[in-house]
Formats: structure tokens, sequence, C-alpha cells
């Protein structure tokens, strides 16, 4: 590589909720060349961003569009309902939707849970973010059912939240456009899949050459090996018995 040449890098997107701190780590420790620029988009935006180029793979939230993209899908988040800490809810480990229906809940714009509404009675308005839902609940004027990685995202000290045993969940995929599986996207999938650097999944480390082994000396013909043998004596002429006298 020359001095006019930068680096290749591979471009990460995630969604909020997504925490990539690992699998950057090992990312860094195995290919130290390569730099990993993370790009930081919501749930919404992560899918265009994917189809136009501007990231190579993203940690995105299901489902996707399986005709356009890949995507391993990684683990499902419990679903849980933000609240004041001094709400009756909070005196509680988990809650069903039934035990919300008396509860105004919001159900902000960018909401990631996929249902056409949450349980209980609707807020007087639909935040525009996640964010704007949990002002409003700290603002003990309603509750807020979101993934649990978004709740800690957004923890607050007068807010808590609790398991929602009966709802929708979240789940979360590593994700590309499948006409566009490069070696580094390969590379990066063996990084979460947990492969070993000398794994013979994914993509193939170039093979190193063996060493020139030094050339034997060819054996010298049997003819050439062997001594030639003493030539035989001539055996000796057979003595006729003597004639006796008559």
């Amino acid at each position: 590589m020359t001095g006019s040449q930068a680096p290749q890098t591979f471009r990460l997107a995630y969604v909020p909720g997504v925490t990539p701190a690992k699998w950057v780590r090992i990312w860094n420790e195995r290919y130290p060349d390569t730099p990993l620029e993370l790009l930081s988009v919501t749930a919404a935006e992560a899918p265009g961003l994917l189809r136009e180029g501007g990231a190579d793979a993203g940690f995105v939230r299901l489902p996707v569009d399986r005709t356009f993209f890949s995507a391993i899908p990684l683990y499902t988040e419990t679903t849980v309902v933000v609240v004041p800490k001094d709400h009756a809810v909070a005196a509680v480990e988990e809650v069903t939707a039934e035990d919300l229906a008396d509860e105004v809940l919001f159900h902000p714009l960018d909401d990631v849970i996929g249902w056409d509404r949450p349980p209980g009675q609707p807020g007087f308005e639909r935040p525009a973010t996640t964010a704007d839902a949990v002002e409003l609940v700290a603002a003990n004027v309603g509750l807020l059912v979101v993934p649990q990685s978004l709740a800690r995202l957004h923890h607050r000290k007068d807010l808590t939240y609790r398991t929602l045993v009966d709802a929708p969940q979240s789940g979360i995929a590593l994700s590309w456009p499948e006409e566009a599986t490069t070696d580094l996207v390969e590379d990066f999938i063996g990084v979460v899949r947990g492969r070993t650097v000398n794994s013979t999944r994914g993509r193939t480390a170039p093979q190193a050459q063996a060493p020139e082994q030094p050339r034997r000396k060819r054996p010298e013909a049997a003819s050439q090996r062997r001594k030639p043998a003493p030539a035989k004596k001539a055996a000796p002429g057979r003595r006729g018995k003597p004639r006796r006298k008559s």
C-alpha cells in the first residue's frame, strides 16, 4: 500500500438499543489494518442507508425485506413498560396487557414493537420519538411500552420498568444487501458468529507457500552401486585313479 492509498474501511450501522462494543473490539484486534466506522441511525433509517450503500452492514430491528437483504437473527428482546417509580406497577415484577387496561399508554411515531396500538387507553398525542414519550412518562401523564434496551437507553432516576409478559417482542439481526456480500462483510459475519481466526468458513486467508525442500540425490543405479563380484576360480581337473599293476 502506497502512502496515497487510504486503508479500506468497514462501515457498520446500528440502531438505538444495540451495543456493538464487543464486536468492534474483536474486529479491531483481528483486523487492525481495516478501520471500522460506526454509524448510529434510527430503526426507520437503517434499511434505506443499507440500500443506498451508505453502510456495509448493520444491526437492525426485524423484520427486514428478505427479497433484498440477508439477515442473521441474533436475539429477541424482552418487552417492558416504563413507569414512574411511585406507580403501582413498580411494586410487581411483571404485568400483563390486561393489567394496563385502564392506563394511558403512549405510542411514539418511532415505535419498534410493531403493533397497531399499545394496550390501555391511547395518549392525547403520538410523541415524535421514544425520547419524547419518556419525558411524558416522567411528567406522570402516561406509560410507555418499549424493548428493554430502549428502556435502559433512556434511563432516568425517577423512572423504572417492568416486564410486559404478553406483548409482541422486537428482534435484532445483522443485515446487509444480499448482492453486496463483500469479503469485509464475510469477515464481520465471522466475528459476530464467534468464528476463530483459523476457521475454514467465510473468507479464507491466503495460504502461505511451503518452503522449498532440498532436492535429494538420485540413488545410483544398482549396477553402479554394486561392487563387481570377484572372478570365480576355475575348478581343479578331476584326477583319475591310479591303475593297478596286473
